[in-house]
């Protein structure tokens, strides 16, 4: 028996190091951690179990029968991240550039079933050069295999996909599956097809950075979530965002004890909204003002910047924040936004996180390219996640809500369960200087003074129409509140909602607007 657990500690150190300390080292010159490194860092010290090591390949075309891919390329197991079950899977790019064949996909597929029946997350690192060309059709079944369990675990179990070096051609189609997608700058790419392929097909000149870097994918295509300047911060900002998601469907997120005064009085939002309703501010300040101990989660904080998503914790429980930001484009909803904003909404409602929204919105971003572009399919994103959202929804309108962009940041016929407003808000279907000019234009330009006549016309509709007291008066807003008493009274909404059940017709799917 001593002889066997011998070679057994023998193989296990074999299979740890992977390609060898040649290749490992060359992993390192590239800045870029290895399989085992990366989960290690992310699982709590010595939690992580690893399953089916001596995995072996079974191709015998063009040599394949005389090559030795150790754990076929990708490391899999379970740990714990602060004490919570967590599956994961790691390509490792020292074992054939980390590519996959089909014993390396049959291994991804069995920890995302063990993730489903166990009801815990799962985090996949991926590291690879794609398809196992080697191995044909069956490497292209794998890819399959691994998309189907993608699509049964949506909305079941948090899904996380961390992008840490190339992700090219079918590979990328499993982290778009997933629920959010971590790059590191410099270091990730993912596309569809590369460089080379571009150039003979269109023609096109374009860089791998340019085409599928992180910040092509954080800034402009809004495929990824999140970006960092190294593997290890994040790998950290995984760890947080895991604090703030349930481990599935059925529960709620996790609870921390709150340090924060849930009763406390910000004195400094009462001055932080200009009393000009055409000058900007940041939405952000205020979110941070109103979250425990000031912190504030953000996800996509490069893309649709017109739009503001993440996470806080209200008397140390998570709530999703969406809000609009009046520093860019005025706060106006546009495409990206409305992409942006639909995706988490539906992600905190399939994960049980209650919803506060955040509202100063002038309206949809007018224009030809919005239009083309299908601005009117992308805003019934959002108008469909409110709809359909079944959890806590908290509505605190800031300063504008007009016309469908007030629909569409959830109204309280979108199903809001509390509508807030501060003392100066404006609820109406166009701005006031838009309308004065519509119902009053004859007025003004039959004035001596036109100038004079429009001031006092906008007045008049701002008084009568465009004010949280006329809306209320309807029960479209519960109550005005002092800003100063944001936090405690959102606290006390999200606390009451906390038995809140509603349940949606019974049905196979809806029809969302893609």
């Amino acid at each position: 028996m001593k002889e066997r657990i011998e070679q057994l500690l023998e193989t296990k150190k074999k299979i740890e190091l992977g390609g060898g300390e040649k290749r490992i080292a060359k992993q390192h010159e590239r800045g870029k951690l290895t399989a085992r490194e990366r989960i290690n860092l992310l699982l709590d010290e010595g939690s992580f179990m690893e399953i089916d090591a001596f995995i072996k390949h079974r191709c015998t075309n063009f040599g394949m029968e005389n090559t030795e891919a150790v754990a076929d390329g990708v490391v899999t197991g379970y740990g714990t991240v602060d004490g919570r079950l967590v599956f994961v899977y790691a390509q490792d790019f020292t074992v054939l550039g980390g590519s996959l064949g089909e014993m390396h996909a049959n291994k991804i597929c069995k920890v995302q079933e063990m993730a489903l029946k166990m009801g815990a997350p799962i985090v996949g690192f991926n590291d690879s050069g794609g398809a196992r060309i080697q191995e044909g059709v069956d490497a292209l079944s794998g890819y399959g295999k691994i998309f189907y369990r993608n699509t049964m675990a949506s909305g079941v179990i948090p899904q996380i996909s961390a992008i840490m070096g190339p992700s090219a051609g079918g590979a990328v189609y499993s982290p778009a599956l997933t629920d959010f997608i971590f790059m590191v700058d410099r270091t990730s790419m993912m596309f569809i097809t590369g460089p080379q392929v571009i150039k003979t097909v269109t023609g096109e000149d374009v860089t791998q950075e340019e085409l599928g870097g992180a910040n092509t994918h954080n800034r402009i295509s809004g495929v990824a979530h999140f970006m960092d300047e190294t593997e290890e911060e994040s790998i950290r900002r995984i760890r947080t965002l895991l604090s703030y998601l349930p481990s599935n469907n059925l529960e709620t997120p996790p609870v921390y004890e709150c340090s924060d005064d849930i009763n406390r009085v910000e004195e400094s939002l009462n001055e932080l909204v200009p009393i000009n309703p055409n000058k900007p501010y940041d939405m952000k300040e205020i979110i941070k003002l109103i979250a425990d101990n000031n912190e504030f989660f953000e996800v996509q904080p490069y893309y649709a910047q017109n739009i503001i998503t993440g996470y806080i914790r209200l008397n140390g429980k998570t709530i999703g924040v969406v809000g609009n930001q009046p520093r860019v484009l005025a706060g106006c909803l546009d495409i990206n936004a409305s992409d942006k904003a639909g995706r988490f909404i539906r992600t905190c409602d399939a994960f049980n996180i209650p919803l506060l929204n955040l509202v100063d919105v002038p309206g949809f971003l007018p224009g030809t390219d919005q239009e083309y572009g299908g601005i009117i399919r992308h805003g019934a994103k959002m108008l469909y996640a409110y709809s359909e959202a079944t959890v806590p929804k908290v509505t605190l309108i800031i300063r504008k809500a007009y016309g469908g962009a007030y629909l569409a940041m959830c109204s309280k016929d979108l199903g809001a369960d509390q509508v807030l407003a501060w003392p100066n808000a404006e609820i109406a279907v166009m701005g006031p200087e838009g309308a004065a000019n519509i119902i009053f234009k004859n007025d003004i330009k039959n004035s001596e003074d036109p100038i004079e006549t429009r001031q006092e016309k906008i007045k008049e509709y701002r008084d009568t129409v465009a004010n949280p007291y006329i809306a209320a008066e309807r029960g479209f807003i519960d109550d005005v509140i002092i800003p100063s008493i944001t936090r405690p009274r959102l606290i006390s909404a999200f606390d009451m909602l906390e038995s809140k059940r509603e349940t949606n017709p019974k049905k196979k799917h809806g029809n969302l607007p893609v």
